[in-house]
């Protein structure tokens, strides 16, 4: 059973940083593509950032490049979501999952899912 649990949600300020960070036990995480989605009340879940299971790769959705940036430390089964210049669009659950085979960023592919954090951007 693989678990997974996010941390560093909060509130900030426009123009303020968050780091997200998605523990994960059960299994080493270096099995795993790992994935940031969010979603905000009345609309689909979408893919922030994704991550392949080296690291090698790692995937952005546009709303977000060159704001954030995804990384992985795999001997500490962790996996991070550093947030920049944040902004009220980026209010949003955060949710952090596992995929094991299929390697593309999106949230069907994604078969273990963190219970989500909220990320609130708001002066």
């Amino acid at each position: 059973q693989l678990n997974i649990v996010e941390s560093g949600g909060g509130l900030v300020q426009p123009g303020g940083s968050l780091r997200l960070s998605c523990a994960v036990s059960g299994r080493t995480v270096d099995y795993y593509h790992i994935g940031w989605f969010r979603q905000v009340p009345g609309k689909e879940r979408e893919a922030v950032s994704c991550i392949s299971r080296s690291g090698t790769r790692t995937n952005y959705a546009d709303s977000v490049k060159g704001r954030f940036t995804i990384s992985r430390d795999n001997a500490k089964n962790t996996v991070y979501l550093q947030m920049n210049s944040l902004t009220p669009e980026d209010t949003a659950i955060y949710y952090c999952a596992a995929d094991r085979y299929r390697g593309s960023c999106s949230v069907v592919s994604y078969d273990y899912w963190g219970q989500g954090l909220q990320v609130t951007v708001s002066s």
